[in-house]
């Protein structure tokens, strides 16, 4: 039997932006959340030309929010006529959003109007667990994992193309950005996985560093400086960047 979670609140900060009052820190940048997500992840993890021409392409987000990363990325790869011919997103959520809250927060985003729709019928009931979504006619999987991460990630079995992570402020959400949980997407990679996230954080770096990622400083989005990127790379690498 799955377990109730405790539902995130919808809640925006002076300008608009959705804010979460659990952890005290934006969703997104108020700059714009679709390029945010177009910027740092999609082009982070060099999508979409990685998943072009490939069978099936997996991408594992840690924190889906109001699953703005989810439908930046179905769009692209919707648009793209090299896509994968199977697209499997995976994104891990330990407070997920009533649909009706979603349908709120996503009115924002027009450009993401028809399939923020479609995700919203398939929304499964906000209980702690597995939810596998059939999308795009099933040639596109996204599987909810509702829960803490922490708990949840061990639990995985895949081999993961590309790392979204995105949770809340390391200073404010620790455990997500702990070494051990880094080690725990080290597990899951793929050859020549990558990643990006928006932290530039010495432990965030550190952590990954420490699991095998070979991480660097990018430029960052809007009036963030720098962001990181990289690649799994554990055979002979050693250090801190």
């Amino acid at each position: 039997m799955l377990l109730p979670l405790e539902p995130a609140c919808l809640t925006l900060d002076a300008d608009g932006t959705p804010f979460s009052q659990t952890y005290g820190d934006v969703y997104h940048s108020a700059a714009g959340g679709q390029a945010q997500a177009r910027h740092v992840f999609l082009a982070g993890n060099e999508l979409p030309e990685r998943w072009q021409g490939r069978a099936r392409f997996v991408i594992l987000e840690t924190g889906f929010g109001l699953g703005l990363n989810c439908l930046a990325t179905w769009l692209a790869w919707r648009n793209d006529l090299r896509r994968c011919a199977e697209l499997h997103f995976v994104s891990l959520e330990k407070h997920p959003f009533r649909v009706d809250d979603l349908a709120l927060a996503q009115q924002a985003w027009p450009e993401f109007h028809e399939i923020a729709d479609e995700l919203r019928r398939h929304w499964p009931p906000l209980r702690a667990g597995t939810h596998r979504l059939a999308l795009e006619g099933g040639r596109l999987i996204l599987t909810l994992v509702f829960g803490d991460a922490v708990e949840t990630l061990p639990e995985l079995d895949m081999a993961v193309d590309a790392f979204y992570l995105d949770g809340f402020s390391p200073a404010r959400n620790p455990g997500l950005w702990s070494p051990e949980l880094c080690r725990s997407l080290a597990r899951l990679a793929a050859p020549g996985a990558t990643l990006a996230t928006w932290s530039v954080a010495g432990k965030v770096r550190r952590a990954l560093s420490g699991a095998g990622f070979e991480v660097a400083k990018r430029p960052g989005f809007a009036g963030k400086r720098q962001m990181l990127a990289g690649r799994y790379r554990p055979a002979g690498f050693s250090g801190t960047p």
